[in-house]
């Protein structure tokens, strides 16, 4: 061990987030020493309240910190639209984007039989109860190009089989196996304009 063993401690707590490394972890941790005491105190309280107070909004599923997301709460947005994704992060993605004017249902997973996730351990009850209480809704699958996507997919299309859903899903543009909230906007945005109705 060549540091001090907190520094240690503050660089494996680093090395835990996505895409950092040793040598970034390093960097972050030593410059985070570096941070005035009192910003470093309103950082760990940022971090803390976050954790604490960021939560599934109780419509969509997307991250919240009050009952309901800004993006339910909007009646400017059309909530016979809804735009079906597997996580949270997606939703940022197509924000980003700025053209979609519906609304999102985060599943929080995708089945995979392989991982024993079923129908029962992801989003997917309330999605239906939302999509029965409509008028003319329309389902918009943005779920990855994926055996787990495409299994999640072929569930929530029978499921709303001989029901008036109409039933699209992106573009086959984004490339397989793609990660939504790792495509450029340009991209996503083509893929939710050209969107393929898979329903009958």
């Amino acid at each position: 061990m060549i540091y001090p063993e907190k520094l240690e401690k503050l660089i494996e707590f680093y090395k835990k987030l996505p895409g950092i490394g040793e040598k970034s972890a390093e960097r972050l941790a030593i410059a985070t020493l570096d941070i005035k005491e009192e910003e470093l105190f309103d950082f760990s309280e940022t971090l803390k309240h976050a954790k604490q107070d960021l939560h599934p909004c109780h419509i969509c599923g997307h991250l919240t910190d009050q009952e309901v997301c800004y993006i339910c709460a909007d009646e400017g947005r059309d909530g016979n639209v809804i735009c079906v994704i597997e996580d949270y992060k997606n939703v940022f993605s197509f924000e980003k984007v700025g053209n979609f004017r519906g609304v999102y249902h985060v599943l929080n997973g995708l089945i995979s039989p392989m991982e024993n996730i079923g129908a029962d351990d992801i989003n997917l009850s309330s999605l239906v109860k939302r999509v029965e209480a409509l008028d003319n809704p329309e389902i918009i699958l943005a779920l990855k190009s994926s055996i787990e996507g495409e299994t999640t997919t072929l569930y929530i299309k029978k499921i709303f089989e001989n029901k008036k859903v109409v039933i699209s899903r992106l573009s086959y543009g984004l490339p397989m196996g793609a990660e939504i909230d790792y495509i450029d906007t340009i991209t996503l945005d083509h893929a939710l304009s050209d969107r393929k109705q898979i329903s009958s």
